[in-house]
């Protein structure tokens, strides 16, 4: 079968900017293509392109940094099915492993090691019909859940979705102010007011690099 080839828009060393390992230093994966299109999207340059590597090419980039931490993005990862044994060799190779996905696509095969970090696409995104609600089921309490919020609409259909499923009971919350769209300062007043068991982050890697999503 040989060594399976995916397409890699980039591979870089910066800190995490957002989710449970905010802040740590991290070698970031960032796979080419997504089916997606939210209107919010800081990374379609990740849309086309990239390069074609085998998963031994990119072992190789990622250990050269001697992270402990690793992150695949995208783009969309699970669009790629040789992200799954790309996610499994890192995982064999004692790496703390996130995985970074719109929830459009099934997680079930994912290793289990990973850490999955999970959009639920608001109403703002415009993809919110894409949604894959089989996976809340799949979500255990190593992974987190993401939304993704630019207005009061977004915030109150997506604090619907946390009660409805009882997100909090399962994962890790989190809701993320989307960047130059809505005022961070409301969102926590939102969150305090109706006393929500969600974590409110901040991506500070645009406000540490200038909205740049990697650098």
């Amino acid at each position: 079968m040989g060594d399976p080839v995916l397409r890699i828009t980039e591979i870089f060393y910066s800190l995490q900017g957002e989710a449970r390992t905010v802040g740590l230093p991290t070698v970031f994966v960032r796979l080419t293509g997504c089916p997606l299109r939210c209107r919010y999207c800081d990374t379609a340059y990740a849309f086309q392109g990239g390069s074609r590597m085998t998963i031994k090419e990119v072992l190789e980039r990622v250990v050269a940094f001697n992270p402990r931490y690793v992150c695949i993005t995208g783009g969309e990862p699970l669009a790629q099915l040789a992200s799954h044994p790309l996610l499994t060799a890192l995982c064999n190779l004692g790496y703390e492993v996130s995985l970074e996905t719109s929830g459009a696509l099934d997680i079930g095969a994912v290793d289990p090691r990973v850490s999955i970090v999970m959009d639920l696409k608001t109403p703002g995104s415009g993809e919110s019909e894409r949604n894959l609600y089989d996976n809340i089921d799949l979500l255990a309490r190593k992974d987190q859940v993401k939304f993704v919020i630019g207005s009061r609409r977004d915030y109150e259909w997506s604090r619907a979705q946390v009660r409805e499923y009882r997100l909090d009971t399962r994962c890790e919350v989190l809701f993320s102010p989307s960047y130059e769209e809505i005022d961070a300062r409301s969102l926590a007043d939102w969150i305090l007011e109706d006393r929500l068991r969600v974590r409110m982050q901040m991506q500070i890697h645009k406000l540490l690099w200038n909205n740049a999503a990697g650098h």
